[in-house]
């Protein structure tokens, strides 16, 4: 009889099924269990219809667990963010709410303090049993850029619900960059969550990890290094200690900089966009109310092949400050089979109305997980152009470091 390692305790709560290299159309069981649909299921949905883009939706575009969303050929500038509601569309209460309209087939500058709607390129048609959610890419929210997901007849942001057919929309709000975007720009993604069956009705979250759970996959494959906080989630910590030899702990954003364009990699100079952020042997950081930063977890994290995580959102009761725009962490990041976590979790922390105080150690956000309905055919950081894969503390991918 062969041992049980550790990889195959990854795959204890997975019934039978296609695994990573499985061709597209070995995607039947995805649809029979409750969680997280991978890439090769995404594709699937594109395939039956359930997903649909003009243009075609591209092949890069599909994302391990997630799939990257396109902006469409108009913005409009609207007075205030809205929700439809239960009883409205989308467009319904834009007529009333826009102030002008933005060509972006040539390319258009968003200004930062402003609110814009634009309708994307994807529409979706899903079966009863898949609902959707939707967050910043990472690069988006390392911008500052407020991005949320409206879809018609819903009462919440970033959501659709089980069933949903009908177009999808990215409310933009730049905070400290005004930004150039286009005609196919991408700046959020959704991913989609299939309910099996009456099971779990009384479930608003089906297939989530629980904090058991959790700290059974700890111990047999290691969310982070050394001990794990698991309660409610895995609790992750801020780091103020000093890299050295710069001392750097963190980027301050600079306002007033320069109009950054989305699509552009590693184009823009650090230093004209970020101050760093250097600390005394207190290794105290003050939040000046209404700044920018990044910063970066003290725990290099991991997610196994089989689960997906996402940062929980703003929680006030840990101080009056948000930590992260953009939640999703893809299957495999950090993590490789037999060694240590390796990419830190890097936040974007932003204090509200009152300065506050962080320090070294500090508990500030949680990484909550959710099953997959099966391994992913590409992990995050294996041949798919992922940007932040074994990263530490690093801005997004548009800057180069002098």
């Amino acid at each position: 009889m062969q041992p049980v390692t550790p990889r195959d305790k990854l795959f204890e709560a997975l019934p039978e099924g296609p695994r990573a290299g499985a061709p597209a159309d070995a995607t039947r069981s995805t649809f029979a269990r409750t969680g997280i649909l991978p890439s090769q299921a995404i594709r699937a949905l594109i395939a039956a219809g359930e997903i649909m883009g003009a243009p075609d939706i591209a092949p890069e575009q599909i994302q391990p667990a997630s799939l990257d969303l396109r902006l469409g050929k108009v913005a409009y500038r609207i007075r205030a963010s809205f929700l439809p509601g239960a009883n409205a569309t989308v467009r319904d209460k834009l007529e009333a709410l826009k102030f002008h309209e933005i060509d972006l087939t040539k390319g258009a500058v968003l200004e930062a303090g402003c609110v814009y709607l634009v309708p994307l390129i994807e529409q979706l048609k899903l079966r009863s049993t898949i609902a959707g959610f939707a967050n910043p890419k990472s690069s988006t929210g390392r911008l500052d850029v407020f991005t949320r997901l409206i879809a018609d007849n819903q009462d919440s942001f970033d959501a659709v619900e089980e069933g949903y057919s009908g177009p999808l929309f990215a409310e933009i709000c730049p905070r400290t960059f005004s930004i150039k975007v286009r005609y196919g720009s991408r700046l959020n993604q959704i991913r989609f969550r299939r309910r099996v069956g009456q099971q779990l009705d009384a479930d608003e979250r089906p297939g989530r990890v629980p904090d058991r759970r959790l700290r059974e996959i700890h111990s047999d494959v290691g969310l982070v290094e050394g001990e794990a906080a698991i309660r409610e989630g895995l609790n992750l910590s801020i780091s103020l200690v000093p890299i050295p030899p710069s001392g750097l702990v963190g980027y301050r954003a600079r306002r007033y900089a320069g109009v950054i364009d989305v699509d552009a990699i590693g184009a823009y100079d650090a230093g004209q966009y970020w101050e760093t952020v250097k600390l005394g042997e207190d290794h105290r950081l003050v939040l000046d109310p209404h700044e920018f930063y990044i910063l970066a977890s003290k725990e290099s994290v991991s997610v196994p092949p089989a689960y997906v995580a996402e940062m929980a959102p703003f929680d006030p009761l840990i101080g009056e400050y948000r930590v992260h725009y953009a939640g999703f962490f893809d299957p495999g990041f950090g993590y490789a089979e037999g060694k240590v976590p390796g990419a830190k979790a890097v936040l974007e922390v932003r204090s509200l109305d009152i300065p506050f105080i962080l320090e070294d150690g500090q508990i500030v956000g949680r990484l909550v997980y959710d099953k997959l309905t099966d391994i992913p055919d590409t992990l995050y950081g294996q041949g798919i152009g992922s940007h932040y894969q074994a990263q530490g503390l690093k801005l997004s991918k548009h800057f180069k470091l002098g």
